[in-house]
């Protein structure tokens, strides 16, 4: 695993990423989603990110959003336990298989494909 150095960012910038994860863990909390409909978005038209390392980024922030999501929802008694280490072990299994696909896939698909995606769900949702 290598990390890439990163000059320190400026007071303005943590504020913006704040502000976005933010609005990513009331969505997370709210709704269920954050990264991929509301970080990723935001990284790539907002603050200039490249698609790929967006995608990158918003999972590693979902991580402790999720976590603090999650012992919130358990402190209240509404996860359900076995469903969710099912659903664990599958995510566990399939987010590495998914990030090789995604490392494959020039910035221009990956778009499409993630707007594709969005889209589905949503019309989804809204049929349903």
């Amino acid at each position: 695993m290598t990390w890439r150095y990163r000059a320190p960012v400026s007071k303005r910038r943590v504020l913006e990423l704040a502000l976005i994860g933010l609005v990513a863990g009331i969505s997370s909390g709210l709704f269920g989603i954050g990264g991929g409909t509301v970080i990723v978005p935001l990284l790539v038209w907002r603050l200039g990110f490249e698609q790929h390392r967006a995608h990158a980024t918003s999972l590693a922030a979902i991580v402790l959003i999720a976590v603090a999501g999650s012992a919130t929802f358990a402190t209240d008694g509404e996860i359900d336990l076995e469903i969710a280490l099912a659903l664990a072990l599958g995510g566990v299994i399939g987010a590495p298989l998914g990030a090789r696909v995604m490392a494959g896939l020039d910035a221009d698909r990956l778009k499409a494909a993630f707007g594709v995606l969005v889209f589905i769900v949503g019309a989804g949702l809204v049929i349903r």
